[in-house]
């Protein structure tokens, strides 16, 4: 889903984060679910180099390695670092752009259309909330099975346990303080809690292998059931 660009940033990507670096004095942006919650989406993090969060993933991935979602690559360069073979895919040309620019190799694409070395990935990861990508989890991580080896895993960050199985609408509002707000489209999107990621992986032919956390953020590692 095409968003257009919203306050200056380009959010042209199904998990409609903003990509575009700019100076210190960015506004904010929010992600705003239909059910009331609203999360400040953390952009400097994600321009930044990968935290120790990031670091605990790619240490699990030991093959060629797919980054759904990438943004602006800091993941797909951790992995890159590594040795390992790494692709960072993601619908915005500006988030492909930036990971290019980390010296690693990018595709914009949808996630749902045709990628390099279907079956064959040894790891697939899902970050940064991209589990919610389409609105349809099991969808999702169904398409994410289908892209790994048979004795490869997927990983995926999952909302604390407690969160449950959410789908619905949401949209991107950004702003500065004092400023007017500016809203961008609706899109679908979902989240997954940790006490739920287990029947939605069942759903998409899937099992929970691991979960793991890192502070405030929790993990699954999935593989075929």
């Amino acid at each position: 889903m095409v968003l257009g660009r919203i306050g200056g940033w380009s959010a042209d990507r199904d998990a409609c984060t903003p990509v575009r670096s700019t100076p210190a004095a960015q506004p904010d942006h929010w992600l705003v679910h239909a059910d009331g919650r609203r999360d400040l989406l953390p952009v400097r993090r994600w321009h930044g180099p990968p935290e120790p969060a990031v670091e605990s993933v790619a240490a699990r991935c030991t093959g060629p390695t797919i980054d759904l979602g990438c943004g602006p690559g800091r993941l797909t360069r951790a992995l890159a670092q590594r040795g390992l073979v790494a692709l960072g895919v993601d619908i915005s040309a500006e988030a492909v752009r930036l990971t290019q620019g980390r010296g690693v190799v990018a595709l914009r694409r949808d996630v749902f259309e045709p990628l390099p070395g279907e079956g064959r990935w040894a790891h697939a990861v899902l970050i940064d909330g991209n589990i919610g990508i389409g609105g349809d989890p099991v969808r999702l991580l169904r398409r994410c099975g289908a892209l790994i080896a048979s004795d490869g895993t997927l990983i995926v960050e999952v909302e604390p346990s407690g969160a449950g199985l959410w789908r619905g609408q949401a949209y991107v509002l950004s702003g500065s303080s004092g400023e007017r707000e500016l809203r961008g489209p609706a899109f679908r999107w979902a989240r997954v809690g940790a006490e739920a990621v287990t029947r939605t992986a069942a759903a998409a032919g899937l099992r929970v292998a691991d979960r793991f956390r890192f502070g405030s953020r929790w993990f699954a590692e999935l593989v075929r059931a």
